[in-house]
């Protein structure tokens, strides 16, 4: 009889991580300690649950690694990417995702499996038997936490998260708001319309940077001195670094036309993008915060179009651990002190759902293999996963680790390209050629 594979938590990695496994022919038992122990973050019981975004980043699988991510996960059979396609919003170029209908079918469709079952309850130690997939995310348990900080013999690195708020179509004054995807991008009208905007004046931009900076944030702990993921700022500490850098970043005005006024160039604007099918509610891009409830709610309001936004959620911010991954896994993701162990997802430190999920996917690959007595080689680093993989088991320098999301800088340089804004189009395409050449080959392998 085949042994079972036993994966902790399930999040985007670990439900992934099971959907490859029991496709393999390998039963498995997801634990999730959800809805009995609940988090911070999470509302509901169900498997990958989105919580700080609904967005799958760029789906361009030519100029962009994590659309060369997307296609690698499809290519693969990906159920994640399956059921983000199937859930899909508008959102230009980009792949957005209809959160909660997407949960309930990755949900359904792996407690449908027959080699799946799904055990509902905290596991607080690491196990010392059998074969297992550590994939409980960034909320792990502390008890879980304790325990893995007591095998690897150091403390894990940790950074805090933070996520948007969320606010009722029905409260925004599309008087003042209006409907448009940067430069328009888009192949259907919906697309090209895929963000709604709220513009500033200077004025009222400098009133809001002045209102944003004196409004009461959420203080640490004492000992906490973890630091943040730069590509999850909270807003307040973009102000800190300069009064005009949200104007450079999640409030840039460029590509944008006011459909109210067209003739009056906004000086920031603000983007919203629609986070559910219905298009009830929509999410503020780019908008973490550590603001407390009654100042949020204060200063978001000053937004042109906001002024009566009544919300879903508000934003908030949690502490996200991750282990340094290059001294304590090898590249099959196995603990080296434990080989019976495996870690997969963001405790691993990559940072995004998809590249989250892509670690889920190898590491239920790998897992499979194991137990059904052959090797899955580790794809190629010319692949988006395989210089996942490589950077966080070894390409990493271990004393200055931080979170990653999948981008080119990871990648074996082409030689014979010209570098430069003029030639990037021209190596990115070379990448993603090389990329899915290679991972096409790895799939193939015997």
């Amino acid at each position: 009889m085949t042994q079972k594979l036993h994966i902790i938590g399930g999040g985007m990695a670990g439900a992934e991580a099971a959907w490859q496994a029991a496709n393999a022919g390998v039963p498995v038992v997801l634990h999730e300690m959800r809805p009995s122990v609940e988090t911070f973050a999470h509302r509901t019981g169900n498997l990958a649950e989105m919580v700080c975004s609904n967005s799958f980043r760029s789906d361009d699988d030519e100029q962009n690694a994590v659309g060369l991510l997307h296609w690698e996960m499809r290519a693969a059979n990906g159920l994640i990417m399956e059921m983000a396609d199937r859930h899909a919003l508008p959102a230009g170029s980009a792949l957005a995702v209809d959160r909660d209908p997407f949960a309930e079918d990755v949900t359904k469709r792996l407690k449908a499996h027959p080699l799946v079952s799904v055990d509902y309850g905290e596991i607080t130690d690491l196990p010392q038997d059998g074969h297992w997939i550590i994939a409980t995310g960034p909320l792990t348990s502390g008890a879980l936490a304790e325990s893995i900080r007591s095998e690897t013999g150091a403390d894990s690195l940790a950074f805090f998260d933070a996520i948007a708020p969320i606010i009722y179509a029905e409260s925004i004054d599309m008087d003042k708001a209006w409907m448009q995807s940067r430069y328009d991008k888009g192949d259907t009208e919906e697309e090209r319309k895929a963000y709604l905007n709220c513009p500033m004046d200077k004025e009222g931009y400098e009133s809001f940077i002045d209102a944003l900076l004196a409004a009461e944030k959420t203080e640490f702990k004492e000992g906490e001195t973890a630091g943040y993921f730069d590509g999850c700022l909270p807003i307040e500490v973009m102000a800190e670094r300069g009064r005009e850098t949200l104007r450079f970043g999640p409030m840039k005005p460029v590509g944008l036309t006011n459909a109210h006024a067209p003739e009056d160039k906004p000086y920031a604007v603000v983007q919203l993008r629609r986070d559910n099918a219905l298009g009830t509610l929509y999410n503020i891009v780019g908008f973490q915060t550590k603001m407390k409830y009654g100042a949020q709610t204060e200063v978001l309001r000053r937004i042109p179009g906001l002024e009566n936004a009544q919300f879903a959620r508000l934003g908030g911010i949690h502490r996200n651990t991750f282990i340094n991954s290059p001294t304590l896994l090898d590249d099959q993701l196995r603990l080296k002190s434990r080989p019976n162990l495996r870690f997969a997802g963001q405790i691993t430190g990559v940072e995004g759902y998809v590249e989250s999920a892509a670690m889920g996917l190898l590491a239920g690959r790998m897992a499979a293999a194991e137990i059904l007595g052959t090797t899955i080689q580790t794809p190629p680093a010319d692949t988006a996963m395989g210089a996942l993989v490589r950077h966080i088991t070894g390409g990493a320098e271990a004393k200055t680790f931080q979170p990653m999301n999948v981008n080119f800088g990871l990648f074996r340089p082409i030689d014979g390209l010209k570098g430069g804004r003029r030639g990037r189009k021209d190596r990115y395409k070379a990448y993603t050629d090389r990329a899915k050449t290679a991972w096409q080959q790895w799939l193939d392998a015997p």
